[in-house]
């Protein structure tokens, strides 16, 4: 059994045999998001549905939630006390019944709690007039609105919920697909200026290049473009090599050589074109790292700024593929410009101990560094069919150390050759959704 909670204060608890995993976010949607991906995990895991006993304000509810996403509540029982903790059902799930919690559901704590997804509006008792106060004219123009407050939900898109709103029954979407909706309104925001994402982990083959190319697939498709993904290595890249390439051999050598014109006044949007490789599909631009044979130029720190200064003149999302030496001022540059860093690992255990070594690393640079890695996210993507209690234990090890860990099941499609998010299995797609969302949060 899974106990949940969440406050008022959009902190939330989950006990998962026995142990506690906190949460926090900005909103209460995007509470509800970590809470239930969670939970999703852990039925996946388990390779079964599993029980949730859930609390809020209104009181305890009882929710069996599969493997593949699907919720239902389980039936009430009326004689059972309702003043136990609840995670309440997202909108469109199942109706309003509840099952009592176990006797050992953890009690609440100040503040107050409330539910994952705002209640139904209902319809205001009749109060007589004499009662009321009247209200006057200045909060009558205050409160006074002929715009709708309340968002109109969509009808279902996936599944048989689709299918039948395809067909003229318009059908509310399911807790899985509202959690998936939730994660797309994040990563299809802009922010003032431009944001900086670092990919990051001391060891090769530690799944950078897949990690940055899916990442800023995420963000371009979900958010319309404005993402270059940038290939930082010192040395010969390979984000390049698994990127399309544009109608030119350009690279950053190219933009350092060019960057007076890049940034004067009279450069315009179209000009930095000739120096970048858009993906079609994936609606983003990829900056390749030098691949000359005979190459002698060494990246220094400053050429990382100049870089930087260019990408943020063009581009609101920077996402950057990073060598594996962090002594050079290369790295500790680009460490300077990140405002959220991500750690890709694989469930292979070296990979792991790197990735922790580096988080570690950081801990020790400078302030500014260790922010970054306590509130970075571990994406943990599992490099062979059948690893899945490995991939797990690895990300359970992780989560003590930082803000958010997600995991991303096998897949062929990324073994080898170009990088198509379309190419990828939808169950991958959708870890790629939750782990952009999960980045998203911290910009």
């Amino acid at each position: 059994m899974i106990n949940a909670i969440i406050n008022t204060d959009n902190t939330g608890v989950l006990t998962i045999d026995a142990r506690e995993e906190t949460f926090q976010a900005e909103t209460v949607a995007q509470l509800r998001s970590q809470l239930m991906a969670r939970v999703i995990a852990e039925a996946g895991e388990c390779e079964r549905p599993v029980r949730v006993s859930t609390m809020d304000e209104s009181g305890l509810s009882g929710l069996l939630v599969s493997p593949d996403g699907d919720v239902e509540q389980e039936e009430p029982q009326a004689q059972e006390p309702r003043d136990q903790p609840m995670l309440a059902v997202p909108a469109g799930a199942a109706g309003a019944a509840t099952v009592p919690a176990p006797a050992q559901a953890p009690a609440p704590t100040a503040p107050a709690v409330r539910a994952l997804a705002p209640a139904p509006v209902e319809a205001p008792a009749t109060v007589p007039a004499a009662a009321e106060a009247p209200a006057s004219r200045r909060e009558l123009r205050e409160a006074e609105s002929f715009l709708r407050t309340q968002e109109a939900r969509s009808a279902a898109t996936h599944g048989v919920r689709g299918w039948l709103s395809r067909v003229g029954i318009r059908t509310h979407p399911s807790a899985k697909e509202l959690l998936e909706r939730v994660d797309a309104q994040l990563v299809s925001q802009h922010w003032a200026g431009t944001r900086t994402v670092m990919v990051v982990n001391r060891k090769g083959g530690a799944n950078k290049t897949p990690t940055v190319m899916n990442l800023a697939a995420v963000f371009g498709r979900h958010g319309g473009g404005g993402v270059l993904a940038y290939d930082g290595n010192p040395e010969v890249g390979t984000l390049g090599w698994r990127a399309e390439q544009g109608p030119h051999t350009a690279t950053a050598l190219d933009v350092l050589e060019n960057s007076g014109h890049l940034l004067s006044t009279s450069a315009v949007y179209g000009d930095v074109s000739g120096y970048v490789h858009h993906q079609r599909a994936d609606t983003f631009d990829v900056l390749r790292s030098d691949d000359s044979l005979v190459g002698t130029h060494v990246m220094t720190g400053d050429d990382v700024d100049l870089i930087h200064q260019v990408a943020a003149k063009y581009y609101r999302l920077i996402i950057m593929d990073s060598g594996n030496v962090d002594r050079g001022s290369d790295w500790a540059r680009m460490i300077q410009h990140t405002d959220q860093l991500v750690v890709p690992t694989t469930e292979m255990e070296d990979r792991a101990e790197a990735a922790l070594l580096t988080l570690r690393g950081l801990q020790e640079r400078d302030e500014h560094a260790a922010r970054l890695a306590e509130n970075a996210v571990v994406i943990v993507s599992q490099s062979e069919p059948g690893n899945t209690s490995s991939t797990q234990r690895i990300a359970d090890g992780f989560r003590p150390f930082v803000r958010a860990v997600c995991t991303v099941p096998y897949d062929p499609a990324l073994k080898a050759g170009l990088i198509v998010h379309d190419d990828l299995d939808s169950r991958t797609r959708r870890a790629w959704l939750r782990a952009g969302a999960e980045v998203a949060q911290g910009l």
